[in-house]
């Protein structure tokens, strides 16, 4: 048996790589603008898998499953090759074990076919299509911008009973995700480095090459969504930390030789004592403005602070003396509602009523922070968060702290910020999450 299987599987492989051959050419005639990565994405037969894979840096396919799926129908090969291709320029695969695995793979498989099938390539329609439209379709209501992400947080917020995934399997999953991981190796950090210069490429190469008929909304939104400055919330407050004293037992500078040493020797008494406070760095003063005008929303603001809060309220990033300042703008400061301690933020969260809600001018902030300044109502502001739409009149000059403009990620890059600030986009999906 083994001898009649391993016989298969010779005999298949010179007609399967064919076939490989011809679907990489085929999309290169169709979209010239994905050249340079496939040309990293490197075919190779496997035996005995029964699927089509990909880590990262070679498309592994089992040559007689291969064949069974092309004798059924002839486009197969090409919609594999694209869809592992687009898994890889999306960056699908990285940081994988962080989610929801089954949702994050038919978040993934249904963004990529839909991209696929808006591009509409010749010869590359295959049975299951009509009822993956019928499906997106439906999708598309409850969804603006059918992204991995966000149809991702779509799955994960809503009841999707185990027929409705089936059916998301059936007509959209192509690919085996065994392979996906986020290893900490040094091999596939160097692959995912290597990928966002490849999807770079193509998202430049798009704009050069593409014409009516490969001009996907979802593939440009797809590109930008997997190449946009991804931040670490968390990582981002860093910005506004300080090293101060902070009231806690310093292991760290502690001599316990010492102080058993007085114990045994001194009748119980110790020659040292523990520290009392240790130095540490952690944030103590900053300030969050809020966008309260018409087109920022109650439910969106309070989001957003929950999200804050949740970042904040541990230990481990806080001083238990703070001081925070939550400024509501709208074309004029409207509150200011100081924070010392962890209680005063709860209360702020369960009973403050939002203010404004008229156009959007952002200079009257940074008076209000300048005059604080003067006063001396902060010994060493590190920065300053502004929620905001973003559609408002920005500063002309730099203050002297670190300013954060934070807005709702709709798909684009976003506005536009001066070149002294940072622009961190989120989506509403992650705020609530």
């Amino acid at each position: 048996m083994e001898m009649k299987n391993m016989d298969l599987y010779e005999k298949t492989l010179p007609l399967a790589d064919k076939i490989m051959s011809y679907a990489r050419d085929s999309i290169l005639v169709n979209m010239r603008f994905l050249d340079v990565a496939m040309s990293v994405l490197v075919p190779k037969p496997m035996k005995d898998t029964g699927c089509i894979a990909s880590d990262g840096k070679t498309l592994f396919y089992d040559p007689v499953f291969l064949l069974k799926k092309y004798k059924e129908e002839p486009a197969y090969a090409l919609r594999i090759y694209l869809h592992i291709l687009f898994h890889m320029i999306f960056f699908h695969g990285f940081g994988y074990d962080k989610l929801e695995q089954d949702k994050w793979n038919a978040a993934a498989d249904i963004a990529v076919e839909n991209t696929i099938l808006e591009l509409g390539i010749p010869g590359g329609t295959l049975k299951k299509d009509e009822g993956a439209l019928r499906k997106l379709k439906v999708l598309k209501e409850d969804i603006s911008v059918l992204t991995a992400e966000k149809i991702y947080y779509y799955l994960k917020n809503n009841y999707i009973s185990e027929n409705e995934m089936a059916e998301y399997t059936k007509y959209f999953c192509m690919d085996a995700h065994i392979y996906w991981h986020s290893d900490e190796s040094e091999e596939l950090v160097i692959t995912l480095e290597q990928w966002k210069k490849l999807s770079e490429r193509v998202q430049a190469d798009l704009k050069s090459f593409s014409s009516g008929k490969n001009n996907s909304e979802s593939l440009t939104k797809n590109l930008s969504a997997a190449l946009k400055d991804r931040y670490d919330y968390t990582d981002l407050l860093k910005r506004f930390t300080v090293m101060n004293e902070d009231m806690q037992i310093n292991d760290d500078e502690f001599d316990y030789i010492y102080y058993t040493y007085g114990l045994d020797h001194y009748g119980n008494m110790p020659l040292v004592e523990p520290l009392e406070y240790r130095d540490s760095k952690k944030i103590k003063e900053f300030v969050i403005a809020i966008d309260t005008s018409a087109s920022c929303r109650g439910p969106i603001v309070q989001a957003f602070l929950k999200k804050t809060y949740s970042i904040l309220k541990g230990e481990e990033n806080f001083f238990k003396k703070m001081n925070v300042h939550i400024i509501q703008c709208d074309s004029e400061v409207q509150k200011d509602t100081r924070i010392t301690c962890q209680d005063d933020f709860d209360y702020f969260l369960a009973n403050e009523k939002l203010s404004g809600f008229g156009s959007t001018d952002f200079r009257p902030v940074f008076s209000h922070v300048e005059e604080l300044l003067n006063k001396g109502e902060f010994e060493n502001l590190k920065g300053l968060i502004y929620f905001t739409d973003g559609y408002g009149v920005y500063p002309a000059s730099m203050p002297p702290y670190e300013v954060m403009f934070v807005f709702l990620d709709n798909g684009d890059e976003g506005p536009e910020v001066p070149p002294w600030a940072v622009k961190v986009l989120l989506d509403y999906e992650e705020l609530e999450d």
